[in-house]
């Protein structure tokens, strides 16, 4: 499922994966494929897409699976690979979100 971003690059949804126990409680992932965080785009920029993601994407579909996540993770990555699989060659970014007041709140891993 293609999202369309503040930034404007292409980001398609590669899977959910829900309510994974994490140091915190209960996290979801949101996984999204960005080819162009291997080069167009900086991090900066992919940081303000990756709020918007959960905020905008996230938030709003966590509602529809179970107990409430404690956290939500999303992250972006240049290519496809399945979770957990190491890739030196890929670029990924990710950002965590505490789940406040309706909101997404920033947290350093």
């Amino acid at each position: 499922m293609a999202v369309k971003v503040p930034s404007g690059q292409p980001v398609t949804l590669q899977d959910v994966i829900w309510n994974v126990a994490g140091p915190d409680g209960m996290v979801t992932r949101f996984r999204f494929l960005a080819p162009d965080i291997a080069g167009a785009v900086d991090f900066d920029t992919a940081e303000t897409d990756m709020i918007w993601l959960c905020e905008n994407f996230a938030l709003p579909r966590l509602s529809e699976f179970g107990p409430q996540p404690e956290a939500v993770v999303i992250s972006l990555s240049d290519r496809a690979l399945d979770f957990g699989d190491s890739a030196p060659e890929a670029v990924q970014f990710f950002e965590s979100y505490r789940v406040e007041g309706g909101k997404c709140e920033w947290e350093m891993f």
